[in-house]
């Protein structure tokens, strides 16, 4: 097991990574618990707020409602079927990161809210979170690569298998979706894995300044090349304490 320090009595990475994922845990849910709040009020006033905040094509008017839709429904099978997705996908693109994730929120809901009020026809009132369902679902299963993390290479990997039949309605053709909301959330999804992508360098990628320290050494004092993939994973399981 990796130790729980180090030197200067810095958390170790595994020690990190369990405090940003109870943080990604609770925000996420407070988000979700404010999407359920907000429905409830909808529904007491028979969905005016969808009526009143949703984002329709054209009109100045709802061009801030980009930041209001995400939180509105139109019934309970809606909300119902956005809330899972929501979650999970949520909390993974939260759990390295609450104030990326803020972000990333920020950025999905803009560029799916801009789709729809671009390309979509002016007679249409669009709302509901699956922009960011998408918007999260493009992040996570991208993020990896950009990130060099490979345990986050493996989750999209995952994710993208798991559920690439979330596509299918990210295209035209299916009746009563708003499938612009989706591509452009998925688009802004992808966009944000790039822009809040981590710039830190690797950690035995660059050597000391006018230093003539020996090769990177595994776990058992093995050698191992700093640009090696899998030193990358020992490292990243060693600091989850899988090692």
């Amino acid at each position: 097991m990796s130790g729980s320090f180090r030197v200067g009595g810095e958390p170790a990475g595994a020690e990190r990574m369990v405090t940003e994922a109870r943080k990604a845990f609770f925000v996420v849910f407070g988000l979700l618990a404010v999407v359920w709040l907000v429905q409830l009020a909808n529904f007491a006033d028979q969905y005016a707020l969808s009526r009143d905040f949703g984002v329709v094509s054209g009109d100045l008017g709802a061009l801030p409602h980009i930041l209001t839709a995400p939180f509105l429904h139109w019934n309970w099978a809606h909300i119902e079927s956005n809330s899972g997705p929501l979650f999970v996908f949520g909390f993974l693109a939260a759990y390295r990161g609450v104030a990326r994730f803020l972000g990333l929120s920020l950025l999905v809901a803009a560029t799916s809210g801009l789709a729809v009020w671009f390309l979509e026809r002016g007679d249409v009132d669009t709302v509901g979170a699956s922009g960011l369902v998408f918007g999260y679902f493009g992040y996570v299963v991208v993020r990896g690569l950009f990130d060099r993390h490979l345990i986050d290479t493996l989750i999209g990997v995952v994710m993208a298998a798991s559920f690439a039949y979330l596509l299918t309605v990210a295209v035209p053709g299916t009746p009563g979706v708003s499938w612009l909301g989706h591509l452009g959330g998925l688009a802004g999804g992808v966009l944000g894995a790039w822009l809040f992508r981590d710039r830190r360098p690797r950690a035995g990628r660059t050597p000391p300044a006018g230093g003539d320290a020996g090769p990177p050494t595994a776990r058992g004092g093995v050698p191992a090349r700093a640009d090696n993939p899998r030193a990358d994973l020992h490292k990243e399981l060693g600091d989850l304490g899988l090692l």
